[in-house]
């Protein structure tokens, strides 16, 4: 008799879904529109979930909205089993969409979510640990065909050209401007002996 292999799917949350969540993902909001399943204000803290709950957390375009950028990341760490992936996209300060919506509370830029990394010198001020995977910063359509998107990403296949980004962020943004960014994190935390078990 064969044996079967099953496959455990990754619990999935994305946070400020709107109308778009993704498939397989728990949508939360504080609108009841279409797909959502959970309805909270994600400035309400804690999120109606129990700890080390997701595989995967997704928050796209919703970060800059947030009263406290600190507090939900916090959230986001009780939330996520280790090793979760967490997907942020927010728009760079330098684009005018940052600034020209009036519910954006928060300009960001790459360094932005440094801060939660563990070897990060000011970051006592959180408890809530995030290993930076990948920062992927868009430009317009001009200056990703001329190549400088690329010259700027390579810092994730080669951190000796850390430079280039950190030469854009601070004297070349403002004139050859970004859009917006993705961030891939993982979360950092000790695994559980619970946590541990194999599934029944």
């Amino acid at each position: 008799m064969a044996m079967e292999h099953v496959v455990k799917q990754a619990k999935i949350l994305e946070l400020g879904c709107g109308r778009t969540k993704r498939p397989h993902a728990i949508g939360i909001d504080r609108i009841p529109l279409p797909g959502v399943d959970i309805v909270h204000d994600l400035n309400q803290v804690p999120y109606p979930f129990a700890d080390n709950t997701f595989d995967e957390v997704y928050a796209i375009h919703v970060i800059e909205h947030m009263d406290s950028i600190l507090l939900v990341m916090e959230e986001i760490y009780r939330i996520t089993r280790p090793n979760a992936r967490v997907v942020i996209i927010t728009p760079h300060h330098s684009d005018a969409i940052s600034w020209q919506d009036p519910s954006h509370k928060w300009h960001l830029n790459s360094y932005s979510f440094s801060y939660f990394d563990p070897a990060y010198h000011t970051n006592y001020y959180t408890t809530a640990r995030f290993r930076i995977k990948t920062k992927h910063l868009e430009m317009a359509s001009i200056w990703k065909s001329l190549g400088l998107q690329y010259l700027i990403n390579l810092d994730n296949r080669y951190p000796a050209l850390r430079f280039l980004r950190k030469l854009w962020e601070q004297h070349l943004c403002y004139v050859l401007r970004g859009k917006q960014m993705e961030f891939i994190l993982e979360t950092v935390k000790e695994e559980s002996a619970g946590m541990r078990q194999a599934e029944p």
